[in-house]
């Protein structure tokens, strides 16, 4: 198995991944292009325990596929979530006060609110699309949350000094990338067709806002927003999903 593919399966989720030595920088920038891959390995872990389960209605199908979620990827990008959540009411417009307060360890009732509208809202959309039965979607969902995370790390300047995002970004190859979200979003309109092209399009612009948004209050990226990014997206083509099938 691909060095840069240990790398991503161990960084974003908690499978029982070791490596044998140290990666080299190149490697963790490669591992960026197999995000998207880990993504569709999570959405078929999802796919299989919603088959498994569906004995038990579409309710609690729904809930057990949001608990691996979360589960199998250790709450990692909820974390940025609410940091994000976090830093953006309490850093008041103010650059240096919304970065000092993303490394806040401690989650204020912003963030917590943030966090329990997102699971609500995931919770939802979930029993909807298992009710309606194209449980192939599931595949999609977290691919194009982790697509996202290559886009951010292409398009948005990173602006943390050291620290892996650094390297990520530092070693990122560009074109490959570019490549990966342009191929991987055609593969899937050929897959799902409207649906998939709705979920992409809808992905696409929650990009450009945070974009806009991240360069205007802390002038790029960090890892929280990063995160922050990938559970919005997934929330929001997950919505999409469901109100364009």
């Amino acid at each position: 198995m691909p060095v840069p593919l240990l790398i991503a399966l161990q960084f974003l989720t908690r499978l029982p991944i070791t490596l044998r030595r140290q990666p080299a920088d190149t490697d963790s920038g490669a591992s960026l292009l197999y995000y998207p891959l880990v993504g569709l390995l999570i959405g078929i872990l999802m796919l299989l325990l919603a088959y498994l389960s569906r004995g038990g209605g579409p309710l609690l199908q729904a809930a057990l596929v949001l608990a691996l979620w979360v589960g199998i990827t250790g709450a990692l990008h909820i974390d940025g979530l609410a940091d994000v959540a976090d830093a953006w009411v309490g850093g008041q417009g103010d650059r240096q006060r919304t970065l000092q307060l993303m490394k806040d360890p401690t989650c204020g009732p912003m963030a917590v609110s943030v966090v329990v509208i997102m699971l609500l809202l995931k919770l939802a959309a979930l029993h909807s699309l298992l009710q309606k039965g194209d449980w192939s979607l599931l595949l999609l969902v977290p691919a194009l949350g982790r697509g996202s995370l290559v886009a951010a790390f292409l398009f948005i300047p990173y602006i943390r000094a050291g620290g892996l995002g650094a390297v990520l970004v530092a070693n990122l190859p560009a074109a490959p990338a570019r490549w990966l979200l342009l191929g991987g979003g055609l593969a899937s309109v050929l897959v799902w067709g409207m649906v998939a092209a709705a979920m992409i399009g809808a992905a696409g612009l929650l990009f450009l806002f945070c974009h806009r948004a991240l360069m205007q209050r802390i002038g790029g990226l960090t890892g929280d927003a990063a995160g922050a990014l990938c559970e919005l997206t997934e929330t929001l083509v997950l919505i999409v999903a469901v109100l364009a099938m």
